[in-house]
């Protein structure tokens, strides 16, 4: 017999005290009310006789209970098999699903809107989807985010096969990226596959192309939704935008001097920007890539540059001398 969670609640709520009961005692008698009567029970034993954990001793003449380790692979042994059983199932029907939904993507019919919505879990798997699909080229770019993060061990996974596929992918992060133990496991993960890098001063959305056919933008602002765009004019727009800001960016490294002292330069300008602007503390913060305590440093920093106190004698002094963030 398979023994399901009904079972299961039953065997815990009341067959186990009384196997606890039946242990200390050294067994029951057969006229034992809890076993000749009727009840919770008398149901439990018979759910502990029918697994086998207690046995009728004829030359005592009492019911003794059986050590559960002997009984235990007669009950779990069975829906291990069965778990087994469903998963590798599962795994061959995601696998026939596979293949209809790459046919559906290549299909006329799916090319007809331009623009899918994708929301929640759905995002994720269809990212999966288009990546293994993929047969030349993917671009992205990872803004500094706690999400991009966590996502980066199953992006390792995902990228380095398509890279073994002979993918060619660039990749392009914020420079505060560059201070992430998470993001420089994933650089020394992809590009030795061949995989190319980089990072730039500048905020920018995420954006993630495959084969130049299709793109996947952030949907609206604060709502867990992305958008699948099969345009071919928007993607031509999106990908020049990235190419735009891939010639700008710098390599992913750390090992040159003169790239991380350009790369400080670049950081401290857009801060600068950031504070003529007249962005707040935690939008300036988001657009660098950073924390807010962070942002705080380089602000601090400014101040002893220009050797002032306060924000408004540091705005006051970098108009004074034209400074623009630009220079």
């Amino acid at each position: 017999m398979t023994y399901g969670p009904e079972q299961r609640a039953v065997f815990e709520a009341t067959a186990t005290a009384l196997y606890e009961s039946l242990v200390a005692e050294g067994g029951a008698p057969p006229d034992d009310e809890r076993i000749s009567g009727s009840g919770a029970a008398a149901e439990a034993f018979e759910m502990l006789k029918e697994m086998g954990l207690v046995a009728l001793d004829r030359s005592e003449g009492r019911w003794l209970p059986v050590d559960p380790s002997i009984v235990q692979s007669r009950v779990v042994s069975p829906l291990g098999q069965k778990g087994a059983e469903l998963i590798a199932e599962s795994a061959q029907w995601a696998k026939a699903f596979g293949g209809l939904s790459q046919a559906w993507r290549r299909s006329p019919e799916a090319l007809r809107g331009p623009f899918s919505e994708l929301r929640g879990d759905a995002i994720r798997a269809y990212i999966k989807a288009v990546v293994a699909d993929a047969s030349e080229e993917l671009l992205t770019a990872q803004p500094q985010t706690d999400r991009a993060v966590k996502q980066l061990p199953e992006a390792i996974e995902r990228e380095v096969a398509a890279l073994r596929r002979g993918i060619k992918m660039r990749t392009l992060y914020q420079h505060a990226a560059r201070r992430s133990v998470a993001t420089a496991k994933y650089v020394a993960a992809v590009t030795p596959e061949g995989a190319q890098v980089r990072t730039l001063d500048e905020f920018f959305n995420r954006l993630i192309v495959v084969d130049r056919r299709i793109a996947i933008i952030p949907g609206r602002e604060g709502e867990d939704m992305a958008l699948a765009v099969r345009e071919p004019s928007l993607i031509a727009y999106l990908v020049d935008i990235f190419e735009r800001s891939w010639e700008r960016a710098r390599p992913f490294t750390n090992r040159d001097t003169p790239v991380v002292r350009d790369i400080a330069d670049e950081q401290r300008a857009m801060t600068i920007r950031m504070l003529i602007g007249g962005h707040s503390d935690p939008n300036g913060a988001a657009r660098l890539g950073v924390s807010p305590r962070t942002y705080a440093g380089y602000v601090s920093e400014l101040k002893q540059e220009f050797e002032v106190e306060s924000r408004f004698q540091l705005g006051y002094e970098m108009g004074r001398r034209g400074v623009t963030g630009r220079d």
